[in-house]
């Protein structure tokens, strides 16, 4: 058996699988979010450590046999996090988390130091550690000047699960200090915060081993003591790991509250002027790129809620056949956009509004405007020398067959349903913890799996969402100089 553990923002996940990957069983716990100031978010990271024991204690209640029979261990936790201890392993603050924003002024003085981009590949975001880092240094000297440590958050769960300081490549390329193409620490990136490689973890793959099961958690949980754990995944790489996009080439699309488009790469092909996303990969040698979107299902929960109508209902009101545009657009930036733009400020809008605009024409233009956000996506990964034939759709939007089917023909790329299973981001840290256990090739564990169907790109309507997306596209300048 192998072991899966996840830390998200809402909670843990513990999944277990055997070793033909089969999943035997889960347990979950959930998390809170503390906001103290508008534009803050904040996790306690003992929260994480309970979460983590109630998780576990889930699954072993359910399958104990099955627990005892763990040989490896994978982490998978969202990015990020800025989980800060002092020379004893003390935490000395609640962990900054990604989505937190107050280091924004922090994030634009370290992006306009020219080396960050060369080096890591990437804009330095808000959301990333490097600039919360610089913010506890203006705003928390004390805080600061004790600092001996810095963690993202699975990787605190593996300090408190082996006792061992390490981090793997995909994670820490999301810090904005490491070197993505070498994949090391950047002294000079570290430098320019006030920090050096004595406060960071160590580095691995996600695929090596990278700590053991401390005995005591091993007698409590019923496992055997030292057991290897996986060096693991941020959780995007960490979930293209359970959907097997490891190879180049091979992409997903996420539609859930925020969208990404995820794509695996065998060399590092970094795009920052466009706002993608370049990280090292999981697998040894290997890189990814995303394009995000921060508001997919979100815009038609948006809209649900103010029609009255459940989203089920919304896009039912379609039917299944593809539409032609109806001359309504709709640009879904309704909390910013990230790919290709990195503007916080600019916010959403509909154009093109008549008196026969029903409900179900403005249903159709978010579809459509969530459609097109990830052709600008697909756009921002071209001109970073990744080339998509297929992309694999997942998140919760993709029960939508309308939606899936207008994202086909705005990317004019075929999208392939899996059939039903749980391919996330927990099972994506199982494989890791197998293959550090059995030394098994990559390549052969983290495949992909069985498409259900394939929803194909209409081409009868390709030249007139093609020139709908021209109409999307011409938009934004003129809102952001309206929002200005």
């Amino acid at each position: 058996m192998y072991l899966g553990l996840d830390l998200g923002t809402s909670g843990v996940k513990a999944l277990l699988i055997d070793a033909e990957q089969t999943v035997i069983g889960s347990g979950h716990a959930s998390l809170d979010v503390s906001r103290p100031h508008p534009g803050w978010s904040e996790q306690d990271p003992s929260h994480w450590i309970r979460a983590c024991e109630e998780a576990v204690a889930e699954l072993k209640a359910s399958h104990p046999s099955q627990l005892a029979a763990v040989k490896g261990i994978g982490l998978s936790g969202q990015m990020h996090g800025a989980t800060l201890l002092d020379s004893a392993d003390k935490v000395l603050r609640p962990c900054i988390l990604w989505n937190d924003t107050r280091s924004h002024a922090e994030a634009a003085t370290l992006d306009a130091d020219p080396r960050f981009r060369q080096l890591t590949g990437n804009i330095v975001f808000p959301g990333f550690t490097a600039p919360k880092l610089a913010w506890v240094k203006n705003n928390e000297p004390a805080v600061f000047a004790k600092v001996a440590k810095v963690l993202l958050p699975k990787d605190f769960l593996r300090l408190w699960l082996s006792g061992e300081h390490i981090s793997e490549m995909s994670d820490s390329a999301g810090t904005s200090w490491l070197d993505v193409g070498k994949r090391h620490w950047s002294a000079d990136l570290l430098a320019a915060t006030s920090l050096d490689e004595k406060q960071m973890p160590s580095l691995v793959e996600g695929t090596e081993k990278a700590g053991a099961l401390r005995s005591e958690l091993a007698s409590k949980w019923g496992m055997q003591a030292g057991i290897p754990i996986a060096g693991g995944a941020g959780d995007n790489a960490a979930s293209a790991c359970g959907m097997g996009t490891v190879g180049a080439g091979h992409a997903f699309v996420s539609l859930g509250t925020s969208g990404v488009l995820f794509a695996a790469n065998a060399s590092y092909l970094p795009n920052p002027a466009s706002a993608v996303h370049t990280f090292c990969h999981a697998l040894p040698n290997t890189w990814h790129q995303m394009g995000v979107i921060l508001s997919a299902t979100d815009s038609l929960n948006w809209l649900a809620e103010i029609t009255g109508k459940g989203a089920g209902e919304l896009t039912a009101e379609l039917g299944d056949t593809l539409k032609v545009p109806s001359g309504v657009s709709f640009l879904p930036y309704l909390s910013g956009e990230r790919t290709p733009y990195n503007d916080s400020a600019i916010r959403g809008a509909f154009t093109g509004l008549a008196h026969e605009s029903s409900r179900a024409v403005l249903t159709q233009a978010v579809l459509e405007g969530v459609a097109f956000a990830f052709r600008d996506s697909l756009e921002a990964l071209a001109k970073a020398g990744t080339t998509l034939t297929r992309v694999t759709a997942i998140g919760g939007g993709s029960r939508s067959r309308y939606w899936l089917k207008a994202i086909a023909t705005a990317l004019g790329l075929p999208v392939d349903i899996p059939a039903d299973g749980d391919f996330g981001a927990a099972f994506g840290a199982a494989r890791l913890g197998l293959i550090a256990a059995t030394g098994a090739d990559p390549l052969s564990i983290c495949t992909a799996p069985t498409t259900d169907a394939t929803i194909e790109p209409d081409a009868a309507l390709g030249g007139v969402y093609a020139d709908a997306y021209q109409r999307y596209r011409a938009l934004y300048p003129a809102i952001k100089v309206a929002t200005a």
